[in-house]
């Protein structure tokens, strides 16, 4: 009897073979994501293709067919090469692009999620991870951008894989510069990233010589003459080990950058921004399109921008990602765990402080000031935030300090409590405005399916607001140039007219606070209504 359970647990039927640790470093993460993008979808199932996404959706079917992304239409968002190629990509999937897209976007989030959690672990330890990860989870801007397929998300998580590696494996190099060459094709700040990671690889010292100069006694470490030399006033003694520590590392970069792998890493670093002008020079003929495109728009909306606005509004769009008790708890996280846990801390107040700093460039510079372009900053600063609540068990019973942390923590719980209500009220109106708005968005993909547009077009379609131009192109298989806004631009003489069909479409159909035009339009004369549903009433003169 005995033999033969030895048969079964050995080879018979009975048998499990383990599981590699390959396998089970990769099924933990993919399970996490899987589960909390599950959940996301149970709490928050209506979720759609923002304007930005469908017209990336669009523009990849149109490169499918050979032909140039159609950008002249007015308000046009800025094109994002990798966006666009999943567009490409996901053209023969017909209609299920908008499936597709979803996928990635629910997923994005749970993986943002993830990647929060592990770094925070790898940081700090387990506790303080899945608290970031819920702070993260539970912010409203997340659930809004990310369940409506903003390429934020899938840039954040880019963004958050790469210092993943770098966390596990210092000076990791190429994954994470081609990470960041992904990111880079989504959003224009991992381009600074990327230089900056270049010039830590470049210039940082090597281990086994920072160790020697770390526990080395020279005399431009210590500061103190030697035997014979002539006593330097401080200055000069400053200018000399300034002098020193610059002199090898100009040394190093320039060695480093004639290797082959010098050049190969700059070769990454550089390869968003060119791909970038590169695509923009194919697509629109102008390699900076983007950059013009956006600002056009940034005016064109009104929308806060420049250093002046930087400084009055930064920090609040900070504060509507994460709240009063994440910025409270972000700041102190901050300021303690660089006080008393400075190894574990460095890397994480590195990346913030990078984050935020390439958010003002680009704002300086003229783009939007807009909540969504601090999330990556936010996430890291989540971290923070956890540490702030649990930091204190990672310090010695007896530590002096462990008793004030305590009290610090208590009274960001207590703002986090007292901020609950509000909290909720938010990510309820997120699920509110999803759902709102995904019922117009699809009764306006039920009215494309119709067959009330007659093929080909007897004219141009008017629609009342910029917001459905995208929608309906990519329904109708139209170009956008094809769609005229009618409360910009007039409703035409003869093709077609979109019209509210209640005051709840106006209100909840809405691009965005400065977009110029209106919803509540007369119907143009000897136009007859030809289909209508909840939402919409389509009218036609042919």
């Amino acid at each position: 009897m005995a033999g033969k359970l030895r048969h079964a647990l050995r080879g018979g039927s009975g048998y499990r073979a383990p599981v590699p640790q390959s396998a089970r470093s990769w099924l933990t993460p993919v399970a996490w994501v899987a589960g909390v993008s599950a959940v996301l979808l149970l709490l928050l199932p209506v979720g759609f293709p923002n304007y930005d996404t469908i017209y990336a959706l669009l523009w990849g079917r149109e490169m499918a067919d050979g032909l140039s992304p159609d950008m002249a239409a007015p308000l046009a968002p800025t094109p994002h090469p990798l966006a666009e190629l999943f567009g490409l990509l996901a053209t023969p999937l017909g209609d299920g692009a908008i499936e597709a897209t979803m996928v990635v976007a629910y997923l994005s989030l749970g993986l943002v999620g993830y990647l929060v959690y592990r770094l925070g672990a790898l940081w700090f330890d387990r506790p303080v991870g899945a608290v970031a990860a819920l702070i993260v989870l539970t912010r409203a801007p997340y659930l809004s951008n990310g369940l409506r397929a903003y390429v934020d998300l899938p840039y954040i998580a880019l963004c958050l894989g790469a210092l993943l590696i770098e966390t596990r494996r210092p000076r990791s190099g190429w994954p994470v510069l081609a990470l960041l060459a992904l990111a880079g094709l989504l959003r224009p700040e991992a381009w600074l990233f990327s230089i900056a990671y270049l010039a830590y690889l470049l210039l940082a010292p090597p281990q086994a010589s920072a160790s020697a100069d770390a526990g080395g006694s020279s005399t431009v470490s210590s500061g103190q003459p030697g035997p014979g030399e002539e006593r330097r006033a401080p200055l000069d003694r400053a200018d000399t080990q300034i002098a020193g520590l610059i002199r090898p590392a100009i040394g190093r970069a320039r060695g480093a950058l004639l290797s082959p792998q010098g050049a190969a890493f700059t070769a990454l670093a550089l390869a968003a921004p060119i791909l970038w002008a590169l695509f923009d020079w194919v697509t629109a003929g102008s390699p900076t399109y983007s950059f013009t495109g956006t600002r056009e728009t940034v005016d064109e909306l009104a929308r806060q921008t420049g250093p002046v606005d930087l400084i009055l509004y930064g920090p609040r769009r900070l504060g509507e990602v994460l709240q009063w008790p994440g910025m409270v708890g972000a700041l102190g996280g901050v300021a303690l765990g660089f006080a008393f846990l400075r190894r574990r801390s460095t890397i994480g107040v590195a990346a913030a402080a990078l984050a935020l700093a390439a958010f003002a460039v680009l704002a300086s510079a003229g783009l939007a000031i807009l909540p969504r372009y601090t999330m990556l900053a936010a996430a890291v600063l989540a971290i923070f935030a956890a540490l702030a609540l649990l930091g204190w068990r990672l310090l010695e019973a007896g530590h002096p300090w462990r008793r004030a942390w305590q009290a610090f923590a208590a009274l960001v719980v207590l703002m986090f409590l007292a901020w609950g209500p509000n909290q909720y009220d938010l990510v309820r109106r997120v699920d509110v405005d999803l759902t709102n708005q995904g019922r117009i968005e699809g009764d306006l993909t039920d009215l494309a399916e119709t067959g009330a547009f007659a093929e080909p077009l007897c004219g141009p379609i008017a629609v009342p607001n910029h917001r459905a131009v995208p929608r309906l192109a990519f329904n109708l298989d139209v170009r956008p140039t094809q769609m005229v806004s009618a409360g910009e631009q007039g409703p035409p003489g003869h093709g077609y007219y979109l019209e509210p069909a209640s005051p709840f479409v106006i209100h909840n159909f809405i691009l965005d606070p400065g977009d110029p035009t209106q919803l509540n339009l007369t119907v143009p004369p000897d136009f007859r209504e030809v289909a209508r549903n909840d939402s919409w009433i389509l009218y036609r003169r042919c």
